[in-house]
């Protein structure tokens, strides 16, 4: 059941007409990109060949499957174009953008990066890789790390923060201090160590900003915790005799989430701008993951082709810029005293 508030909060934010097609436009984009391997890919999505039906964006074929000689996967760009393969009656259909993330375009003229062409609409980089296919990657990426690290965070800043100030006393101190020692030790340090050890992996790297991320938002649960534990709708909720877990989760948190809500577009930012960031100084995903800050690196690498940074400074400036608007679209809803109405 939704109640009357939030469908009021939900009414405002439609109101908010930048911030609601700002939602409607990065939601799609990520939807979209969840299918990334149908959108560009140098593997077919269909190939008929001696009247057989084969679909190699989805499974594995051999090329001897083909009239190849190995058992490694073919290069289906250049079986395309194979005589013999038409002479059989081969047949191949690409997606939109028939370059994948991770191949190397030798058959390219000249030495990489190369120049926006008809096949590579935003040119390859310093790789002879596809610059647009990456970005789409690097897209889906960026999304699902951020997100991700939002509900994270979320998670834990509910938990600590809430603890914090629903039992108060020397449990809220001792936690407090404990934060304030966290927050101070040096973040990129911890990720060279543990980078270093385990492996610059998506889920280590995750795992690491997830760990220091939730502070601020439990400052904000730890407020709400504070205020609301003292009212009268608790203290009767604790004299009909309702256990603490059940207070806790039932009658306290959904009245202290809107911090929450009003700040993970933010955290959907920081996530998405920390990881760009890390990808730029090398200390991000490993190679050759697509990537939008090793695209920036390259840029400032290669100033005299400006593909690489302009492709990729646009990108990520709209991702930033679209979050911030539904952030600001969210934070009116919730406090529509806060600032004027945004259009």
């Amino acid at each position: 059941m939704i109640s009357n508030l939030t469908r009021d909060r939900f009414k405002r934010f439609r109101k908010t007409r930048r911030s609601w097609y700002s939602l409607l436009i990065l939601g799609s984009a990520f939807i979209l990109s969840l299918g990334s391997e149908f959108i560009a890919n140098d593997e077919p999505l269909l190939l008929r060949y001696h009247g057989r039906t084969y679909f190699p964006v989805v499974k594995f074929y051999p090329a001897t499957e083909f009239g190849g000689e190995y058992g490694t996967e073919p290069d289906y760009l250049t079986l395309r174009n194979d005589p013999k393969f038409k002479s059989e009656g081969g047949f191949m259909l690409f997606p939109i953008i028939a370059n994948g993330p991770l191949r190397t375009n030798l058959e390219e003229e000249g030495n990489p990066p190369h120049a926006p062409s008809l096949r590579h609409w935003l040119g390859t980089d310093n790789s002879a890789r596809d610059v647009l296919a990456r970005l789409i990657y690097g897209f889906r990426i960026c999304m699902a790390f951020a997100l991700l690290l939002a509900l994270a965070d979320a998670g834990m800043g509910i938990v600590i923060g809430g603890l914090q100030g629903y039992l108060g006393g020397k449990v809220d101190i001792t936690v407090q201090r404990f934060i304030e020692i966290w927050s101070a030790l040096p973040f990129l340090y911890v990720v060279i160590l543990l980078g270093s050890i385990y492996g610059r992996t998506f889920g280590i790297l995750l795992f690491i900003m997830a760990l220091f991320e939730w502070v601020a938002l439990s400052y904000y649960m730890r407020g709400e915790f504070l205020k609301l534990k003292s009212m009268t709708y608790v203290k009767a909720a604790k004299a009909l005799g309702f256990g603490p877990v059940r207070i806790f989760f039932h009658h306290i948190l959904p009245n202290a989430l809107t911090p929450v809500i009003t700040l993970m577009p933010f955290t959907v930012v920081l996530g998405i701008s920390a990881l760009t960031a890390l990808d730029f100084l090398g200390f991000g995903l490993m190679p050759p993951t697509p990537s939008w800050g090793e695209i920036l690196k390259q840029g400032l690498e290669n100033i005299d082709k400006p593909w690489l940074a302009i492709s990729s400074t646009f990108a990520l400036f709209v991702t930033l810029m679209l979050a911030t608007f539904i952030g600001e679209g969210v934070r009116e809803a919730f406090d529509p005293k806060s600032g004027h109405h945004i259009e």
